[in-house]
């Protein structure tokens, strides 16, 4: 048999692998979400093993880990106290709240981390959407951005290196930008959640910040998020999105879930020339976990075989829960 070409020719060591390999991973590729809370101690998260809610000390000693592995980069959550919670989510903007005090206390110790912030209400909304739900049971979306704005400009004022306004109410990103520009933080950047799914993959996100709709109260609740995230089985409805939130003035585009959607991270990569973020969200991360635990799959090998996906798909920033153990990894190798 007479062959000319053979691709297997560059197969065939470990170092021409490596040498001809088209997409790489860095730790600096990640994001890493952190959870929070006012609790006296740090607390495991049942369904996503490995994961904690941190208290504020065990927080500080955490990025210096996170730090030293090589991820320059980190999202905070925070699990808020019921009594704190309220139909208008209106505890978000308290510059004295988790989050800012939180933000203050990593850039004290960690000057050169970089903050992204989560902008939505679900943490703190009594009813559990991101948004203002009227007695109708409809969540309002003019009157919303106006409470994310001021949401804003409290994580920008505390320090924050990047806003990531993850409620999906139209025309926020504009709104958060000229916000944000008029109290002089032009150089805080906005990281989108550009194409974010009404997704079941969400379900441990939400039990570990009891953020879920709670169905039941007095007024009418949505019993999910499909009337403001995306349907699932929409595709070039996430072009438009991307074409509006770069109009609006976003500097990075992100797509959640991640792992389920690379052809929505593909064909947005086709499309705009801004960086794009992918979310490997919660119950990604626990699926995996799950299966390591029984045997079925070797941890190591999946991990990096699918932050790698993402980065091939057209990735350029990652946000995962297993950011630490992959660049512990990565590091190793």
């Amino acid at each position: 048999m007479e062959l000319t070409y053979r691709p297997r020719r560059l197969r065939r060591t470990s170092a021409l692998r490596q040498m001809v390999r088209q997409f790489h991973l860095s730790p600096l590729d990640f994001i890493y979400p952190l959870f929070i809370h006012e609790g006296a101690e740090s607390e495991p998260i049942e369904a996503m093993p490995g994961i904690n809610r941190w208290n504020l000390d065990g927080l500080m000693k955490h990025v210096g880990v996170v730090w030293e592995l090589g991820i320059r980069c980190i999202v905070l959550f925070p699990k808020i106290k019921d009594d704190l919670k309220s139909e208008d989510g209106i505890e978000c903007c308290n510059e004295g709240g988790l989050i800012p005090r939180t933000i203050k206390h990593i850039k004290q110790e960690y000057p050169e981390m970089m903050i992204m912030t989560d902008v939505a209400l679900d943490p703190y909304s009594s009813d559990g959407h991101d948004g203002i739900v009227n007695q109708a049971g409809l969540v309002l979306n003019d009157e919303t951005v106006s409470i994310l704005c001021r949401q804003a400009i409290v994580q920008a004022r505390a320090g924050a290196d990047l806003i990531g306004p993850s409620d999906m109410m139209d025309g926020r990103v504009g709104a958060i930008r000229k916000a944000l520009d008029q109290e002089g933080f032009q150089d805080v950047g906005i990281i989108s959640y550009t194409a974010k799914y009404s997704s079941a993959y969400y379900g441990p996100f939400r039990e570990a910040l009891d953020s879920a709709p709670r169905i039941g109260s007095t007024k009418k609740i949505p019993k999910d998020k499909s009337t403001y995230q995306m349907d699932p089985g929409n595709a070039r409805e996430a072009i438009t999105e991307a074409h509006l939130d770069q109009q609006e003035g976003a500097d990075i585009l992100m797509v959640k879930p991640g792992l389920a959607y690379l052809d929505i991270i593909s064909q947005l990569r086709k499309q705009v020339n801004l960086p794009i973020a992918a979310y490997n969200v919660s119950g990604e991360y626990s699926m995996v976990k799950a299966a390591a635990q029984r045997g079925w799959i070797d941890e190591k090998s999946v991990v990096l075989e699918t932050l790698l996906c993402f980065k091939r798909a057209g990735a350029d920033l990652i946000l995962t829960y297993h950011a630490c153990d992959a660049a512990k990894w990565l590091l190793a190798d």
